[in-house]
Order: structure tokens, then sequence, then C-alpha cells
């Protein structure tokens, strides 16, 4: 007991002297240049004896000798060389050290030599002459900048990344120099990139596949054994396979020890549930609010194709459709047959229609093809009862074969800030009424982006026609009507056609749109945010002959959001032919 006691009175003891404030030895004043102040009172060694009590005079003056050594240091870092350091002890009621600095001219980059070794020095191939010129050209301490430590490692870092991001996952930095002269500020930096051997990839080995077919990553992954190493092509595989909906993750590895000449490619994989049905909630000022429930089976029994059913429910355009589509083969061609029952309500006509499909598409990097044969037919009704015909309305059915061809060249395929991407629609069929009549249908697509100094300009057209006698029942399907939240804004979905009696709006043979939008960065604090600012002007015409195509236009104002998942963008536009402000709502770019 008299031990715990003991302890106990110990402890209280212990206690009561910690808790008692600590007498600091010194203060710190720190008198530069605003940043380079900054930089001292956050990093000079003295900052972490400031609160030892029992620092005696002799302590306190080899403090003072090794924080001129530090601070030198410091100051070097941001590219001050020759400073003036003076650390002054001042007695008071407690001692204060006061660091005064004058750093004196900053050191800028007088030379850069950058040399290669390795493949990348002897190479006459284009691509490995168009790499060196990226990483001379990106050089980003170039002669004249200052000269910091910190941009130092940061050039260097950025030109190994370059080198390491096509044809040498080996490359690495042999020599650096970084040759300061403190008498004129100046700065002379070298160094030398050894590539090392050219890659090329091997077999490609996959682990993590148990339920589906193991030719399915090769095939989406689309490295061909004897291609040159590409990081960013490696990247897309590694995308392409986890947003394919077999896998949930993806990870591609090539090892840099390898043998170049035929690296292996190791693919893990970590497979996606068989069957999985993903319910939906969405509204748009097209179509109003949606509910959708879509069902995927991605190896059905006996011939392994993926089959996708959705069924939509919405006001305007509700919907059931399913799609089955093969794995693809060798050269990215997949099989698919798809069909699809639907209504339109455009508040005028209502368009009842069915479509069988099958074909092969493709999707490339950049392009997409697609082939097939197509059934269609469509029934149109009128609430009102007016006296319409087929050729108004474009009730019938017809059999068509199409190709359909589309160019992405943008810089990036979700936020697009520059390029353009380029559509292409052919098609031709037969019309199945009681008089058959051929037909031929063309659709031209084109959306660009040209970057201004303040924001960028989006363009946007597109063309349609329909070639065919005048007593052709074309179903509406295969016809134009335009409008709405992604067409020309100012205007109801599908408020842009042929005027019909009773005031109903039918489908043309011709159709043109156009869009001019200047999109601009809304800033905060002077920094760009994730909002943009959007003015714009859409036009578009519907007609069944070219000299009768009359532009609506629309002209408005709205706000977009980058989000993580695609462009989200609320517009007010003002309808010139139809003299009224309407709200559009638009998520997700696509073409």
């Amino acid at each position: 007991m008299l031990i715990r006691a003991a302890l106990a009175m110990l402890l209280l003891l212990a206690a009561a002297a910690w808790a008692q404030p600590q007498q600091a030895a010194f203060d710190l004043v720190v008198r530069a240049p605003g940043p380079l102040r900054e930089l001292l009172e956050r990093n000079l060694e003295l900052r972490r004896y400031r609160d030892v009590s029992d620092l005696d005079d002799a302590e306190i003056a080899r403090l003072i000798v090794l924080a001129d050594k530090d601070a030198r240091e410091l100051l070097a870092t941001q590219g001050y060389f020759a400073p003036q350091v003076s650390i002054a002890r001042e007695s008071g009621p407690r001692t204060r050290l006061v660091v005064d600095v004058q750093p004196g001219e900053r050191t800028r980059v007088r030379g850069v030599d950058i040399a290669f070794e390795g493949d990348i020095a002897t190479s006459t191939d284009t691509d490995a002459l168009a790499q060196r010129q990226t990483i001379v050209g990106g050089w980003e301490l170039p002669v004249g900048r200052p000269f910091a430590q910190a941009p130092w490692d940061q050039a260097k870092a950025v030109a190994t990344r370059q080198l390491l991001a096509r044809r040498y996952p080996a490359g690495r930095i042999s020599y650096s120099l970084a040759d300061v002269d403190a008498a004129t500020a100046s700065a002379q930096l070298g160094l030398r990139l050894d590539s090392g051997a050219l890659f090329r990839l091997g077999p490609v080995r996959v682990t993590g596949v148990e339920r589906y077919d193991p030719l399915l990553v090769p095939r989406l992954a689309r490295l061909p054994e004897g291609s040159i190493y590409d990081q960013e092509k490696i990247v897309q595989a590694q995308i392409r396979l986890a947003g394919s909906g077999y896998f949930d993750s993806a990870f591609i590895f090539v090892d840099p020890q390898s043998d170049p000449l035929a690296a292996p490619v190791q693919v893990t994989v970590r497979e996606a549930p068989l069957q999985k049905v993903v319910l939906g909630l969405g509204f748009s000022t097209d179509g109003g609010p949606r509910a959708s429930v879509e069902h995927t089976h991605n190896r059905l029994p006996v011939i392994g194709w993926r089959a996708v059913t959705k069924l939509q429910a919405e006001q305007k355009n509700p919907y059931l459709q399913t799609e089955w589509i093969a794995i693809p083969d060798a050269s990215g061609w997949r099989w698919s047959v798809l069909a699809r029952g639907e209504r339109l309500d455009d508040d005028r006509l209502v368009t009842h229609s069915q479509r069988l499909r099958m074909g092969r598409f493709q999707n490339g990097d950049r392009i997409d093809r697609n082939m097939y044969v197509q059934y269609e037919r469509a029934t149109v009704d009128n609430p009102r009862n007016v006296q319409l015909t087929p050729l108004d309305t474009g009730t019938g059915s017809a059999i068509t074969g199409n190709y359909l061809w589309t160019g992405r060249y943008f810089d990036d395929l979700r936020l697009p800030t520059s390029g353009y991407g380029v559509g292409l629609e052919l098609g031709g069929g037969l019309t199945l009424g009681n008089v058959r009549q051929p037909f031929q249908r063309t659709v031209v697509r084109w959306l660009g982006f040209r970057p201004l100094a303040s924001g960028r300009l989006q363009l946007r057209a597109e063309a349609g026609a329909v070639l065919a006698r005048r007593n052709a029942t074309i179903p509406a399907t295969q016809l134009f009507r335009t409008g709405g939240d992604t067409t020309v804004r100012g205007y109801k979905f599908l408020d842009i056609g042929v005027p019909l009696p009773g005031g109903f709006i039918g489908p043309g043979r011709y159709l043109t749109v156009e869009s001019l939008e200047w999109q601009r960065p809304i800033l905060r604090g002077g920094r760009r945010t994730e909002f943009e600012h959007t003015l714009f002007v859409d036009a578009g015409a519907v007609a069944d002959q070219i000299g009768d195509l009359r532009a609506k236009v629309g002209i408005g104002t709205g706000v977009r959001w980058r989000s993580p998942v695609g462009p989200v963008e609320g517009a007010i536009a003002y309808g010139v032919q139809a003299r009224r402000f309407r709200l559009h709502f638009s998520a997700g770019f696509v073409f």
C-alpha cells in the first residue's frame, strides 16, 4: 500500500510540473522579402529550439552558427546562391534572435544541354525523332527562367515521363547536373536520358478469368503482339476492360526488366457478376421524368453472347429494347441483334414504331463502324382525328441496309476542349407498302472545338437527306424532325418539322442544324472553377423540298458543370420564331 501511495504521489508531482507553463528560450524574428520570409519561418531549424527553456548562452551561440548555414541552404533551393545573412542576438526581457536576409540577385538558367543515349539516340524512326523533339521542346526550365530546386526536379521528372510514355519503359536519367555560378547568378543545366532498348509487346497473359471466354480479354484490350510499347494505349486498354461490363477492374503491367523484343503483357482482371439489374430515375426537359429497369446477362447459355434488355417508362418516349451482342473477333468486329418497340408523343402526333436489326460493329480508339440490315415499321396517330395521309405522318414500313462511320479526334472523349468529330450515315432500302419504292438516306454530322484566349468556341453542324419518289411512304423513323435540349434550343422536343393541317408538325425529308456556342470558364478568386458560362445561337430547318428549308433560330445562355462523369448543363433559350423562352437541361457528352 505504501509503495502504491508513493507512486501515485510521484505521478501527481510529474503532472503538476508538466502543467507549469514552459518559459521559451528566445523569440525568433525573420526579416526578408515576403515569400522568403514565410519559407524561413516555416523551415528554419531554430524554430525547433524556441521553446527549450534550459538553453545556455553557449548553446544559443552554436545554434546561431548552424542557422546561418541552414538559411543559406533554404535560400539556395529558391535560386538565391549569394545572399547576405546576418543573425543578431538582442537582449531584453527575453532573448530575441533576428534573422536578416538580403537575398541578392536570383539565379537564372543560362543554358540547357539535353542529350540522349540508347535506342532513342540512334534510331532514325520518325516516331523516335518526334519523341526527342517532344522532350526537348517541352523542357519546363528553359533559358532565362529563374532557377530553383523544385522546378529543376519537376523538369527532370516531366522529361523522364515523356521518355517512359512510349517505346522505352526502361528509360532512366543517366546524368544530370545544375552548374551554378553564384558570382554571375546563372546556372548551366545538363541532362542525359538513357532510353535503353526499344520495347515491343509480347503475348498477353491473363489472370482472374473464370466464368467468361478467355479470348475476351486480349480482344477487348487490343494490344497486338509485336506492337511498340505505348503507355497511353495500355491505359486505354485498362479503361476498355473496366468499362466493358465484363470486369469490375483491370490492371495491365509490362515489366521493364523483361525481354524488350517481346515483353509479356500481364493482365489481371476481377470479373463482374454474370447478371445484373440496374434501376434508374431521371429527368429531362424534353421527355420529363423517367424511370427505367435494365437487365444484363453477360453470357447467355449455348451462344455465349451478352443480352441487354431495358424498359424505360417516360411520358414522351417509353420503350422496350433488347440487344444481343457477341464477343469481338480478332479484328474487333462484333455481331449484334436488336429488337425495339417504342412510343413517341410530341404533344401533337403519337408514333408507335417497331424495329428489328442485325449486323456487325467495330469500336476503335478513334473510329467506330457499324453495318446492319434493319426492318422497321411506324404507325402514326393524331388524337384530334385530323385527316392526314401516311405521306404526311410517316406511317409505313421498310427494310434497309445501313453503314455508319464515326471518327472522334477530340483531346478528351469525356470532356473535350479541342479537336473535332465527324459522323456519316449511309442507308438505302425499300418501302414495304402496297407500292414498294426504293429510297436512300444520308446524314452527315460535325462537331468542333476551337480554343480561344478566354474559353473556346463549339461549332456543330448536321445535314440529312432522304431521296425517294414523292409517293414513297417512308417510315417516320427514317425521316427528320429536330428541336430540343441537344439540337435547337428554344423549341420543344421535335418541334421543328413540316407544318401539317390542324397545327401538326410532321417529319420531313431534308434536315439542317447549325450551332455556335461560346464557352467561358467562371473564375473565383482569379482561378478557373469547374463551371462555365455559355452563350449560344442554334438554328434548324426541316422540309420535304430543299427550297422550302427555313431556319428556326434559338438564342440563349447557360451554365455548364464539368462534372467527373461529363458535362451537365442548364440553359435558358429564346425561340425567335416560337416567341417564347424555354429551359433546357442536358447531361453527358455523346458524339
